[in-house]
């Protein structure tokens, strides 16, 4: 499993509406391209790039910039998150 939880902070729900970004928990051993293609085919959303950082708890999360095509108030909606 590489999608571990949706992140649901103020920063990450402000991403979703400005810049049509989500933001997940992910497994420590998962790569950008891993991620990438988990999303693609779970929501049937076009992926334009991934950024993965560890936050100071040692957690990995990735950002995930959707295209303009793709929304990503609609993958929030399939995750229960709205």
């Amino acid at each position: 499993m590489i999608l571990l939880a949706p992140i649901k902070t103020e920063k990450a729900i402000g991403k979703i509406e400005f810049e049509n970004t989500l933001t997940f928990e992910i497994s420590m051993n998962a790569n950008k391209a891993e991620v990438k293609h988990e999303v693609e085919k779970l929501f049937a959303v076009k992926v334009v790039h991934v950024k993965t950082f560890i936050t100071a708890k040692g957690v990995k999360r990735a950002l995930v910039k959707l295209a303009a095509g793709s929304k990503a108030e609609d993958v929030t909606t399939k995750l229960k998150m709205a």
